[in-house]
């Protein structure tokens, strides 16, 4: 039934399915064996998490500067919470301590986006350190650098991506380690 009021809504700005489509693609990256097998990400709860959080603070990032991207933002950290949120209840997590976790996630995402954005401002190694700290433990600088300039390379590539092709999921994340970059 059409409602006579529906012109009023907002639109969306995301086609149905793109919201999943992407996060699954932010997902697909994040378990990419060469970040686990070559790049010393420990390829445990943990270090899937925080190699998640970086690949989904890269695409905020990036739609940081799309106007009117801000509902398929928001929509992408709801689809990360409700992932987190699940994982958590197949691990067997009980329902009283899912919140205290989830507040423990959103605390962990919120920390890193400011600790790596304040990076990226900083320049020079302070990726690598962040990444250092907050994926590998705090060891493996050599791997942090790395990783860094992948996390650029990325940074780089999105932001050569059009807007369009972002707010469609019609793009790709980089390999995960091209040949061409270097620390």
């Amino acid at each position: 039934m059409l409602w006579p009021f529906n012109h009023f809504r907002k639109p969306r700005l995301a086609p149905p399915g793109t919201i999943e489509a992407i996060y699954g693609m932010i997902v697909t990256q994040a378990r990419e064996p060469i970040f686990y097998r070559d790049l010393g990400v420990p390829d445990t709860v943990n270090g899937r998490f925080d190699l998640l959080l970086l690949h989904l603070w890269l695409l905020l990032r990036r739609l940081r500067t799309v106007q009117g991207a801000t509902e398929l933002s928001q929509a992408l950290f709801d689809r990360f919470c409700e992932d987190m949120d699940d994982n958590l209840r197949e691990m067997g997590v009980g329902d009283q301590t899912v919140p205290k976790r989830m507040r423990a996630f959103g605390e962990a995402f919120y920390g890193r986006v400011q600790a790596y954005d304040q990076a990226v401002e900083g320049g020079g190694e302070a990726l690598a350190a962040a990444i250092c700290k907050n994926i590998l433990n705090g060891s493996g600088m050599d791997q942090a650098e790395r990783l860094a300039a992948y996390a650029r390379a990325t940074d780089a590539d999105l932001g050569r991506t059009g807007e369009a092709a972002l707010l469609r999921a019609a793009f790709n994340f980089p390999p995960a380690l091209p040949e061409d970059v270097t620390p």
